[in-house]
């Protein structure tokens, strides 16, 4: 197909530094420390789980228990351990705050039957832009280790069931000894800019009408991030890119991706998209952005995403919201 291009006026300010040339921070945390020295540590975790200041949640299909607070805020729903449903339950250990609390996940089947006004399920879709930052990284973690504790419960080597270890970090196999950890996939997302200081967004072929985002794929065996980056944009939307520069990064357990934000430069403007992944990539402005986000034209990524705070840097400042008619 024929991709579209921007034809509306320049409005980069006068003085301002190139997008792809500016610091960017994307590293949020949520001050858990994973104290990864004491999963081999049963009698410690057994201690930390009986503490009375210990806190528990539990997660099962990528999904966990939030309540919205008389604040405005929005919560996990944690409970004491002494008050966990750990019957028939897989028990991972998160790590400590900064005020010594130990958190643990529960991997179970169902989540509690708690659901009120106030208590429902959400997945990290959902999630991610209601909880704090703390919550988020804990949901995060768990989630992580339901799905790939899901999905690898045999031996690699030699077929057998393997046994959860080391507070739900590794599995292990009875039969032959292999140990197994969770896989993490690296996968480039970036900002492309060219000359005008314009954005390359795309939309998928599988995504709602009018939902553009960065370009993004996974890093190849033996390939660098930079390499990625630059094939990845020549696949999807053929362009070619120059410059690359690394700003940070997010877990993405969907099911089990490292996402490496990058800003790019691309050498040429010209667009033809492969017309398998990308159906459609286009040029944008700060004002055409703006003013297709505003008409509804275009749905912007979502406010969990790296995506969006690499797009949101570009264009200065916190995305548009659209107009209600």
């Amino acid at each position: 197909m024929t991709a579209s291009t921007s034809t509306a006026r320049h409005d980069q300010p006068a003085g301002r530094q190139h997008t792809a040339d500016r610091p960017i921070s994307l590293t949020a945390t949520g001050g858990i420390d994973r104290a990864s020295h004491h999963r081999l540590d049963e009698a410690w975790l057994a201690a930390a789980w009986s503490h009375p200041t210990t806190r528990v949640f539990v997660v099962s299909g990528g999904q966990a228990l939030i309540e919205d607070k008389e604040d405005g805020t929005t919560e996990l729903v944690m409970m004491p351990s002494f008050d966990a449903p750990f019957t028939e339950a897989h028990r991972y250990f998160l790590g400590v705050d900064e005020d010594g609390v130990r958190y643990f996940a529960l991997q179970k089947d169902s989540l509690p039957g708690r659901l009120d006004d106030i208590a429902r399920p959400a997945g990290l879709r959902e999630a991610g832009v209601l909880l704090s930052d703390r919550d988020s990284e804990l949901l995060v973690h768990a989630v992580g280790l339901e799905n790939w504790q899901r999905t690898h419960r045999f031996c690699s080597r030699c077929g057998e069931r393997t046994v959860i270890a080391a507070a739900g970090h590794v599995r292990r196999c009875p039969a032959c000894g292999a140990e197994h950890y969770p896989r993490t996939d690296p996968a480039v997302i970036m900002l492309v800019t060219d000359d005008q200081d314009r954005a390359l967004l795309g939309r998928q072929v599988h995504w709602p009408e009018g939902r553009f985002s960065t370009l993004a794929g996974f890093v190849e065996p033996g390939e660098s991030l930079e390499a990625a980056v630059r094939r990845e944009v020549a696949e999807e939307a053929g362009v070619s890119v120059g410059p690359v520069s690394y700003v940070g990064s997010q877990p993405w357990p969907f099911p089990s991706s490292l996402m490496l934000g990058f800003m790019a430069r691309a050498t040429s403007p010209a667009i033809q998209v492969d017309g398998e992944e990308i159906e459609e990539a286009r040029w944008f402005s700060r004002e055409d952005l703006r003013a297709a986000i505003e008409s509804g034209e275009v749905l912007p990524p979502s406010g969990i995403s790296i995506a969006a705070r690499l797009v949101e840097h570009w264009y200065g400042e916190p995305l548009p919201h659209p107009h209600r008619s």
